[in-house]
């Protein structure tokens, strides 16, 4: 089967939460046939929730859509290196792969920080790849924070 990545998608959704006054970091759940089954952007300041990052809000839909809270044969591709809530979530619903854009020095959980993945209580780990649209997607988070400053 040929690759195909739905970072596009992923960074549509980036873009709408930049326009809704959020971070912009945007994710996408692919099911095993190639379809998507969710499509996020963050919205924790608009739903007052701290966990509603877009990874989350992708996992909740793709879940709800699967009847499922394991998505074992699912890939995610989302903006921004997941946060380590986000990188734990995602191992609990056994995501086969996870592509992400830019790096997170910050806040990030996966190459950065806590790396959920190498962790001895981690129960599952997904296989990742970075620097997807990584370009792209670090300068949607350049300028919406040279906006804001």
């Amino acid at each position: 089967m040929q690759f195909t990545s739905f970072m596009a998608q992923a960074l549509e959704e980036a873009r709408a939460a930049g326009t809704r006054g959020e971070v912009p970091v945007g994710a996408v759940i692919v099911g095993p046939d190639g379809t998507i089954l969710a499509r996020a952007g963050n919205r924790t300041r608009e739903l007052k929730d701290p966990t509603a990052h877009a990874e989350i809000l992708a996992l909740r839909a793709a879940c709800k859509t699967m009847q499922s809270e394991r998505l074992p044969a699912c890939d995610v591709y989302v903006t921004l290196e997941p946060c380590p809530m986000c990188a734990s979530a995602l191992s609990q619903a056994r995501i086969a792969r996870i592509y992400y854009g830019a790096a997170d020095p910050k806040s990030g959980g996966i190459a950065q920080g806590p790396q959920i993945f190498v962790h001895p209580q981690c129960h599952h780990r997904p296989e990742v790849y970075d620097e997807i649209s990584a370009s792209e997607s670090r300068h949607l988070l350049e300028m919406f924070f040279k906006a804001r400053r």
